[in-house]
């Protein structure tokens, strides 16, 4: 349905039951470090002692990974501390992004006394539910691994989403996780550590409410 790697993270997040992210401060995380994953992937961001060090910040030419690339170079800041910054700013262009390409409609509600809210809402749900019922039976079975999905669905499982990683395959499979994530190892060491890490910063994030 896409061919970035945070678009399938965002899809991969997406509820069609219920038309919405399955949780949208979790999904703010999970999209922050797809970005820098993929940035990783295309060779714009390396692992410097822990650090995200910017090996060329020139224009990708897609609007979100350059409104983050633009960004990591004005601090030298660890993984960690990039996938916490700006998750909001980041989950917006994501579906801005994904709107402007036919694959999601935005619309922005306003609710007496709370601002706006956005509601965003899948075109073609069944592609949607077909993207997802492929990462679940990656997480299941072998055979050849797409590197963008392997990181979407070790993110989906640090990020407890259930739809997709339920209790119950995250036990039974735990080693064939492990081996998911450890992809994010050999891209950038420091974002694998930051990513097996990611159920604890969740739960800081939202007040000690676990979830999931």
């Amino acid at each position: 349905m896409t061919h970035t790697l945070y678009g399938r993270m965002y899809l991969a997040a997406y509820d069609t039951d219920a038309g919405a992210l399955y949780d949208r401060t979790r999904a703010g995380f999970l999209l922050r470090a797809a970005v820098l994953s993929e940035l990783a992937f295309l060779g714009r961001v390396a692992d410097a002692g822990g650090e995200v060090a910017v090996v060329s910040g020139e224009p990708i030419g897609d609007s979100v990974l350059d409104l983050v690339l633009s960004s990591l170079g004005a601090h030298r800041r660890t993984w960690k501390a990039w996938v916490r910054a700006d998750r909001e700013e980041t989950l917006v262009a994501v579906e801005d992004r994904l709107a402007a390409v036919g694959l999601v409609a935005v619309a922005e509600r306003h609710a007496f006394a709370r601002g706006a809210r956005r509601e965003v809402t899948a075109l073609d749900p069944e592609g949607v539910r077909a993207l997802q019922a492929g990462l679940t039976a990656l997480v299941r079975g072998g055979g050849p691994v797409d590197p963008y999905d392997a990181v979407v669905v070790a993110l989906a499982s640090a990020g407890r989403a259930r739809h997709l990683v339920s209790r119950a395959d995250a036990r039974a499979h735990k080693d064939r996780l492990d081996e998911l994530t450890g992809r994010l190892d050999v891209l950038a060491p420091a974002l694998g550590a930051a990513v097996r890490g990611l159920g604890t910063t969740l739960v800081a994030a939202q007040g000690g409410m676990g979830g999931g």
